[in-house]
C-alpha cells in the first residue's frame, strides 16, 4: 500500500511573529518552523497502517522553500521512507495552487490513502485536503477522529455537534486529520540517525496563475484593559447597565 502525507512547515504557535516590510507577508527572521500539529496526526496515522499491514511505503510531501527539508527530514525521522520537496521560493496563499502542486506530484504514485492535516495553523484554511480529493477524483472525509482499515475500506468517526459520525470510504481517499486520532510518536535517536540516509527529492512546484492577492496584513490591534464596575452583590446592577447601555450586548 503506497500512502501519500501532505504536510506543510509552520511557525511555532509561541513565536511572536511580525509582518514583514511589505506589509504582505510574515518576517522570517527569527521564527522557528515547526511541522503543522495537524498533520502530526496525519503522518502518525499512516505509519501506524503500515506498521498494521506490515509492508507499505509513506511518502512525505511539502510545498515550500529551502527550509522546508528540515520539516520534511523530521518527518522521515519519525519513519516516513521518502520525501518529495516541492520548491517554491514564495508559496502561494491561494489553497488551490498548493492542491493542484501537490496533485500533479501525486497523481502518478497512485496513493491508496493521501492524509492531510485538518488545517494548518497558520492560514486555517482547512482547504487543501478537500481540494486534493477533487484534483485527484477520490473521496474526502475531513476531520477524521476515528480511523480502522478493513480490507480496502476505511471505517472513519468525525466529532460532529452532540456525537460522532461513522462514515465508510472506499479507497483510495483522501482523509484529513483532527485532534484525538492519535498520539504521535517523537523521532528516536535510530530514526534521525537513518532518516539521513532517506531520500528527499526537489521538484520545482507546478504552480500555475495564481487566483489569489494578498493585499495587506496586520497583527490585531491590542486589547483595550479591563475594567472593575463593582464589587460583590453591588456591582451586580452596574454590570447589567453597562452591558446594555454601553456595550449594547443584552
Amino acid at each position: 500500500m503506497i500512502q501519500a502525507v501532505c504536510i506543510k512547515q509552520v511557525a511555532d504557535t509561541e513565536t511572536r511573529v511580525k509582518v514583514a516590510a511589505d506589509g504582505k507577508a510574515l518576517d522570517p527572521a527569527g521564527v522557528t518552523w515547526i511541522l503543522n500539529p495537524y498533520d502530526e496526526f496525519a503522518l502518525e496515522q499512516a505509519l501506524r497502517v503500515r506498521e498494521k499491514l506490515g509492508a507499505g511505503e509513506v511518502v512525505v510531501a511539502s510545498l515550500g522553500g529551502a527550509g522546508v527539508a528540515a520539516t520534511l527530514r523530521n518527518a522521515l525521522a519519525m519513519g516516513a521512507d521518502r520525501a518529495l520537496h516541492l520548491r517554491a521560493d514564495a508559496p502561494p496563499p491561494d489553497s488551490l495552487a498548493v492542491a493542484r502542486a501537490l496533485a500533479a506530484e501525486l497523481r502518478p504514485l497512485s496513493p491508496d490513502l493521501v492524509w492531510c492535516g485538518r488545517q494548518a495553523v497558520d492560514g486555517d484554511a482547512a482547504q487543501v485536503g478537500p481540494m486534493l480529493g477533487e484534483l485527484l477524483e477520490m473521496p474526502c472525509v475531513t476531520a477524521v477522529a476515528g480511523f480502522e482499515l478493513e480490507g480496502r475500506t476505511a471505517v472513519v468517526e468525525r466529532d460532529i455537534e452532540g456525537g460522532r459520525e461513522v462514515v465508510e470510504v472506499q479507497l483510495p481517499a483522501v482523509i484529513t486529520t483532527d485532534k484525538g486520532l492519535n498520539e504521535p510518536r517523537y523521532a528516536s535517536l535510530k530514526g534521525i540517525m537513518a532518516a539521513k540516509k532517506k531520500p528527499i527529492e526537489e521538484r520545482p512546484a507546478q504552480l500555475g496563475e495564481p487566483s489569489l492577492e494578498v493585499i495587506s496584513l496586520a497583527l490585531p490591534p491590542p486589547r483595550s484593559p479591563g475594567r472593575v464596575v463593582g464589587q460583590g452583590v453591588e456591582g451586580v446592577q452596574e454590570l447589567i447597565r453597562v452591558l446594555r447601555q454601553e456595550a449594547k450586548i443584552l
